[in-house]
């Protein structure tokens, strides 16, 4: 056999062989894997257990102790009998991406701050959840804190020197946005902010820190209690007196409503009937504990009772009047987001508004309502709608023994020439304070009428200083301002006849 042939039948072998290879390599083993993988996927299936659970959900949260019912054992135990599996995704307070999940699929609930959700839904250009209840409202968990001998009261801050040590994009910013607005604290901006990572980088400023600094630090418990314990530090705000700014949402992704509302309403039975069985402050002191003990977080007993007294967890009855489904001296979730909306809106946070001017597009009140249909109550004769705090009258020894908190932001008003008459622009701000107000549950207000030392006739400019003044206290009356909460008080002479509104209150 000629070389030729011979290297000619070499090759077509060898194809062959070639062939043969990739014939099992690309056909046989592949079958041969699907064949067992198939098998073993029935062997699966044929020792795999029924699951208890017939739905299953994420719900976005981050470690905030305010979520604590949430984590507990009795809201698993509650929604494992209805057969209801709720995973928790904590993203470390990372809302945007939190608002981003709900929008994609992967979350169906979440827990939110109200200004959170209008950042991120202004960031995500788009709101692809709704308000169904509110969670619960911090009454003091959030404090700004200082060196009192540096920064005795509110209006002190009012310096472009003050730094603001805050963690950035969370509850303590809005807190500092809401002082900017209602105080006249012109020379803060966004630039007087002090950005830190966490909250332990907060209290390793304030460590760090000289009585004579700048820092001014705001952080919320257990921080805050470590702060106090200085003699040398006051609060000089919190959302004991900020009512209505810092409060927590439970939301669902819409998608998933529209398609599965009672499931959604299955979560938030079991949520209130869980919040029913904490009720009590030792038992929610010892839920707190437990719950930060599970994080590896440090609480002892003092801090979890004044976090347990700072935080207001919203029941049945009090989401029902908060969405406008029964009547109680409560404020509108509506008016709530208005509220919220224009700080973000005149301190910058929010460069145009997500809801384009209809804060209903941001909640649902219709699974609330199929509750109360349902007369649904976990316990109708306890669980009541707690009332606000309101102030009580003072002696005049009292009134001139409040301790000034701040001048309040009121734009110059304006009188009649000559008169004490209000102009209608002037009741159109003492509007606007009215509103403020209501925000201001623990402060008394000191109507000043400060008098001009121009013109030569100082006590003619008294006169019509405390008259000017003696005007507006009339008119805040008139929209309903408790009686014991406003005078008319001794002003200044300054260089212009003027009426300023200072806040106080009792000395602790």
């Amino acid at each position: 056999m000629s070389k030729a042939k011979i290297f000619l039948a070499s090759l077509v072998w060898l194809i062959l062989l070639c062939t043969g290879v990739m014939v099992y390599r690309l056909w046989l083993v592949p079958a041969r894997e699907s064949e067992r993988v198939k098998k073993q996927e029935q062997v699966v299936e044929a020792t795999t257990g029924s699951s208890t659970y017939q739905h299953r959900l994420q719900l976005g949260l981050d470690g905030f102790s305010g979520y604590a019912i949430f984590r507990s054992e009795t809201m698993d135990k509650q929604l494992r009998s209805r057969g209801v599996k709720l995973d928790l995704v904590d993203d470390g307070a990372d809302y945007n991406a939190r608002l981003k999940h709900l929008a994609d699929g992967q979350l169906q609930m979440a827990v939110f701050p109200i200004d959170a959700l209008l950042k991120a839904s202004e960031q995500l250009q788009a709101l692809p959840a709704t308000i169904i209840a509110i969670v619960d409202e911090t009454r003091g968990a959030d404090a700004l804190l200082a060196f009192k001998a540096k920064y005795p009261s509110i209006d002190s801050l009012n310096s472009t020197d003050t730094r603001f040590v805050l963690v950035g994009d969370s509850p303590s910013e809005t807190l500092v946005r809401v002082l900017m607005h209602k105080f006249q604290l012109n020379a803060v901006t966004s630039n007087s902010y002090d950005l830190v990572a966490s909250e332990k980088e907060v209290l390793a400023r304030y460590r760090a820190a000289k009585p004579v600094g700048n820092e001014v630090f705001v952080t919320w418990e257990p921080v805050v209690s470590e702060m106090i314990k200085n003699a040398g530090m006051h609060v000089l705000a919190d959302t004991a007196q900020e009512t209505g700014f810092i409060v927590d949402a439970l939301v669902v992704s819409r998608d998933y409503l529209v398609d599965n509302e009672a499931v959604v309403l299955q979560v938030l039975e079991c949520y209130f009937r869980t919040l029913y069985e904490y009720r009590g402050d030792s038992v929610l002191v010892e839920l707190l504990l437990k719950d930060a003990a599970n994080a590896g977080a440090k609480l002892d007993q003092s801090q979890a009772e004044r976090l347990a007294d700072g935080i207001r967890w919203k029941n049945t009855q009090e989401n029902f009047a908060h969405f406008g489904l029964r009547a109680a001296d409560l404020g509108l979730v509506e008016d709530m987001i208005d509220r919220i909306k224009r700080v973000l809106l005149e301190t910058g946070a929010l460069k145009s508004d997500p809801t384009e001017g209809n804060s209903r597009k941001l909640f649902f009140e219709q699974p609330l309502r199929e509750l109360q249909n349902s007369n649904f109550h976990p316990g109708l004769a306890t669980e009541t709608i707690r009332e606000e705090y309101r102030v009580t009258a003072l002696s005049d020894e009292a009134w001139e023994k409040l301790v000034t908190v701040g001048t309040a932001q009121v734009p110059p008003l304006i009188y009649a020439r000559g008169t004490s008459t209000l102009t209608q622009s002037s009741m159109t701000k003492l509007d606007d304070l009215v509103e403020n107000l209501k925000s201001w549950p623990m402060y008394y207000l000191m109507v000043q009428g400060n008098a001009s030392d121009r013109g030569g006739n100082v006590e003619a400019n008294r006169q019509l200083a405390k008259q000017r003044a003696e005007s507006a206290l009339q008119y805040l009356l008139s929209k309903g301002v408790p009686r014991e909460k406003v005078r008319v008080t001794s002003g200044e002479v300054t260089g212009q006849l003027s009426v300023t509104f200072v806040l106080g209150q009792p000395a602790y």
